[in-house]
């Protein structure tokens, strides 16, 4: 064994939304661990995610509003963007939000945080071995336990002319480094991210386009929902190409030549919005006999333990949900466990439900209409859903926030909800109201019954489920 081995109870490799919360409740529970970060503490969500784009997202609707104040009886006059400012708001915010979690971590018992690459390095009766490779050379560890929270990393997808050493050329990380707008931001990608960042950037004064190869933007949702999120995006100036594909970047200028399906557009800026992969190769996890799938994801059970007695994996590299919700969620399902042996939690009873933050956003839960009627084309099982267009319900009227639909989907037999969309105004916050719902099974006239408010979204629940019919 060598000399400079450091022992721990636990070891934990990322830093992602599970592990410091994960590492503080099992060194509360009398346990030594160490947490090995090889960048920033708090994974993608607090450095490159969420909390950087929901805060410039924020400056954006700001823009926004502030361009339609004469709508509401304000006059504002001529409005500018300080984008440097709007972006050291978002670093601020940034830059916050890790410091409070590196001093949550130092003053904690128990914890130590070590900064470099993880990787495993076999198993002995000592227990599993690991390395962390940092600015000081190598440190050796022994654990009993590993748990996995790497995360993801933007995916460069094989193009002519497509590289990382280009500026102009950005993943979602990069876009947040900026210090001046594009002039013309062109995005690969007509899903969540790209869309996001295109509105987020189109309000903050860039022209932006974004290609898509399918034949419509937000594939993964319902056609009624795409043509709703096309129609404002649209209406704020954004330019979508779909059924196109990319398939050069050159360019020797101040501008680069994309090439789309036979023409040449020229943009300062191209944003890569084409994917993830799994943070697994550099883990080393075939030295302890831990297998991968083809792209690099882990399986788990229900419990999120791999095949490896010993060692779990949270978060997106499970393939359980690419979310930060999902992330924190396995760590609870993985606390409540190790407290209750007898009673496990299971990832597998839990209600998936995301949102894309658009302006509106979109809330998701469950089945939409076209996956429920491919489920009842397969296996028979009936259906009932109503849907509800944002620009009949009162609240979205008087605040001007009328795009968008409601869909509620249900199991004619049993009567529970298997399924919501929410596109709208706090679609994000309502979805949570159905999904909240599903996990009780509660059959879905219990909701109609029940007494809402006014003026509010959700007050017309009650109205829409009473417009529910067969698929």
């Amino acid at each position: 064994m060598n000399a400079k081995t450091l022992r721990f109870d636990v070891l934990i490799i990322g830093s992602g939304q599970a592990a410091p919360a994960l590492a503080v409740a099992l060194a509360h529970r009398g346990e030594t661990v160490v947490l090995v970060e090889a960048k920033d503490l708090g994974g993608t969500c607090v450095n490159v995610g969420c909390t950087p784009t929901k805060t410039l997202r924020k400056s954006a609707r700001v823009a926004y509003m502030a361009r339609r104040g004469a709508e509401f009886g304000v006059n504002i006059g001529a409005v500018t963007i300080d984008f440097a400012k709007a972006m050291d708001r978002m670093h601020e915010r940034v830059n916050a939000s890790r410091t409070g979690l590196e001093g949550w971590l130092a003053s904690t018992p128990n914890v130590t945080v070590l900064c470099g690459w993880g990787s495993l390095a076999g198993h002995t009766e000592q227990g599993f071995q690991a390395v962390v490779e940092g600015k000081n050379g190598q440190q050796h560890i022994t654990a009993g336990r590993v748990y996995l929270n790497t995360g993801t990393r933007p995916f460069m997808p094989p193009i002519e002319g497509l590289s990382s050493n280009d500026p102009r050329i950005l993943n979602n990380e990069g876009l947040l480094q900026l210090r001046e707008c594009p002039k013309h931001l062109f995005i690969l990608g007509g899903s969540y991210i790209g869309l996001e960042f295109a509105q987020i950037f189109r309000r903050l004064g860039a022209e932006v386009t974004v290609v898509e190869p399918s034949n419509r933007i937000a594939m993964r949702e319902d056609e009624i929902v795409t043509n709703a999120i096309t129609d404002f995006l649209l209406e704020e100036g954004v330019r979508i190409l779909t059924s196109s594909t990319l398939t050069k970047v050159d360019g020797t200028g101040s501008d680069l030549r994309l090439h789309v399906q036979g023409n040449i557009h020229e943009a300062s800026h191209l944003l890569v919005a084409t994917g993830r992969l799994p943070n697994t190769e550099r883990l080393n996890l075939a030295s302890i006999g831990l297998p991968v799938d083809a792209r690099g994801y882990v399986d788990v059970n229900g419990q999120l333990e791999t095949a490896v007695a010993g060692v779990w994996a949270l978060g997106d590299i499970n393939k359980r949900g690419a979310f930060t919700h999902t992330s924190y969620h396995d760590f609870e399902i993985v606390r409540d466990n190790l407290k209750e042996p007898t009673a496990l939690r299971s990832a597998d009873d839990r209600v998936t439900v995301y949102a894309m933050f658009t302006d509106p956003p979109l809330g998701r839960v469950g089945l939409n209409a076209a996956q429920a009627k491919a489920e009842h084309e397969k296996t028979g099982r009936a259906f009932l859903v109503a849907e509800h267009h944002m620009r009949f319900v009162s609240r979205a009227k008087e605040e001007s926030e009328t795009h968008g639909v409601i869909q509620l989907i249900v199991d004619a037999k049993t009567e529970s909800f298997v399924g919501a969309t929410v596109l709208g105004i706090n679609g994000d916050e309502i979805i949570q109201v159905v999904s909240n719902y599903m996990a009780t099974g509660a059959n879905y006239k219990l909701m109609r019954n029940c007494l809402p408010v006014h003026p509010t979204v959700t007050e017309f629940f009650p109205t829409i489920l009473d417009k529910l019919a067969a698929l």
